[in-house]
């Protein structure tokens, strides 16, 4: 009787054991955009002053984004071996951006604002953008 007993408990301990696991995969929430920038594609304003780039339709940048959530802005020279964080200075020009619903401007200027004319890309740059997903706690 004890070893039915026990053979029961066993099975039974056993079947018990192998419940099924489910794994629930969540999709990231941060994005990551790659674009290309031709040395043609500046835009010069301000008498020269002033280069900028503007990237348009970013579905991702909704006005919750641009109050709430983070935009990091990088570019890169070297066929994306590395990137650069905007922003920052390079020979006296100054690379930055700004953000606003469905957009980002990339700007190009003297860091001096004194001597002028920046220096424009004389190849082609690849810009990448990380959307960073973020909970607004008040």
């Amino acid at each position: 009787m004890r070893r039915l007993i026990l053979l029961l408990l066993c099975t039974a301990t056993l079947g018990l054991a192998s419940c099924k696991k489910d794994t629930i995969v969540q999709e990231p929430l941060n994005k990551t955009i790659i674009y290309d920038i031709g040395p043609n594609q500046w835009i010069s304003s301000d008498a020269g002053k002033l280069l900028t780039n503007t990237f348009t339709d970013i579905d991702e940048l909704d006005k919750y984004g641009v109050l709430n959530e983070g935009v990091l802005v990088s570019i890169s020279y070297n066929n994306e071996a590395s990137y650069i964080q905007l922003p920052f200075v390079y020979n006296q020009d100054s690379y930055g951006y700004e953000i606003s619903e469905g957009k980002i401007i990339m700007t190009i200027q003297r860091s001096d604002n004194i001597n002028g004319i920046p220096t424009k890309p004389n190849g082609p740059v690849k810009v990448k953008v990380v959307i960073l997903a973020s909970k607004n706690v008040t």
